[in-house]
């Protein structure tokens, strides 16, 4: 990853944000709510986590037929996307609660869903909420030689058929956070001395990250083939199929948001310079989809109202579906994008479709 220092101009002539950003907070000024989390985000982590949980130790404690067996794996993968896109996601941002041990609690989840903290808030707080978009410094726009997901990224052959085995690919994000990508990230990341706020210190981040997963493979994989009366490999198969499903459907609904026709890929000039300010970035290199729909809009903990949320990543994602009319009528107001599938579906074949474009051999090297 490059290390070139992106900067946004400071420059909005129009005073955009400033306009938008006076007209939400006066929004919850007026209507007397917080910004954080309600009842309506504690009744929806107790509902995510039982779905997480509960079939584990169903499985762990009742003498059940395997296809039995199979479904709750399954919906052990729901719950897990669950708890990652609506608890997890809010308490790393600060947005779940105004009491921060409240917020470090709910972030902590992540350990029990195969991730890391540190390696999280980097990855997504600091260079995919600051560099949306951006490559060589949005990482969640990496994926090595197997895909390429921007137009910049370098072409290989089998690019040309990465819309049809992506999807394959898209279940084994959590697979990997569990294996073998939180030991890289944390060791790229501490080289380069980056955090999300204060910079911990090596030793304890790389013991945390040790201790946790240890812990994690103990509640998962060993505590199951010590108290089932099932083959060792079954008990792997079923790990691989909750990560699957959880991967497949985290996947997914990321790349949405950013990996489609209507959001941007834009590149900073040779001294490192952005053409907008970072709000109005936001607006070209995020999507929203499926915004009418309430069992999207529940699911994903409002992942898809993605402009929304990385313009005020602060503000928990209960409250965007009342402030995206803010946000909506402010960017028309200034003549700027306000991008938007109206349900998943178009989103979906965007997504794969804008794959199969970015895997045709490029005219131009990038």
């Amino acid at each position: 990853m490059s290390k070139e220092t992106v900067r946004f101009s400071r420059k909005d002539s129009t005073q955009f944000f400033r306009t938008l950003n006076k007209r939400v907070n006066d929004y919850f000024k007026e209507n007397k709510i917080k910004k954080t989390g309600d009842w309506r985000l504690h009744l929806k982590t107790a509902v995510m986590f039982t779905l997480f949980l509960a079939p584990y130790f169903l499985i762990l404690t009742l003498q059940l037929p395997i296809w039995a067996n199979l479904l709750l794996t399954i919906t052990i993968g729901v719950g897990m996307a669950g708890v990652g896109m609506n608890v997890m996601h809010d308490g790393n941002h600060g947005s779940y609660s105004n009491k921060k041990w409240v917020n470090k609690i709910m972030g902590s989840s992540i350990y029990i869903l195969a991730g890391n903290v540190y390696n999280w808030q980097v990855q997504h707080n600091v260079l995919h909420h600051t560099y949306t978009n951006i490559h060589e410094h949005d990482e969640d726009l990496e994926a090595g030689r197997i895909l390429r997901f921007s137009e910049h990224a370098e072409w290989h052959k089998h690019h040309r058929f990465q819309h049809y085995y992506s999807v394959f690919l898209y279940g084994l994000l959590t697979f990997n956070w569990a294996l073998t990508t939180d030991f890289q990230q944390m060791y790229r990341y501490t080289k380069r001395k980056l955090a999300y706020g204060k910079l911990p210190k090596p030793f304890i981040n790389w013991s945390k990250l040790v201790i946790t997963k240890l812990i994690y493979l103990t509640i998962w994989i060993v505590l199951p083939m010590l108290i089932l009366d099932i083959a060792w490999w079954q008990v792997l198969i079923g790990f691989f199929i909750m990560h699957y499903v959880a991967g497949v459907i985290l996947s997914v609904t990321f790349q949405l948001a950013h990996v489609v026709d209507q959001a941007d890929t834009p590149l900073p000039d040779n001294s490192g310079n952005m053409k907008n300010t970072w709000a109005i970035h936001q607006l070209f290199t995020t999507v929203n989809f499926g915004t009418k729909n309430k069992i999207v809009n529940w699911f994903t903990g409002g992942l898809n109202h993605q402009v929304e949320h990385h313009i005020f990543p602060n503000i928990s994602h209960v409250h965007y579906t009342k402030i995206a009319k803010i946000v909506k009528e402010t960017a028309n107001e200034f003549n700027l994008p306000y991008n938007e599938y109206k349900t998943t579906r178009k989103a979906i074949i965007s997504h794969f479709n804008h794959l199969k474009e970015l895997g045709k051999k490029p005219t131009l090297q990038y």
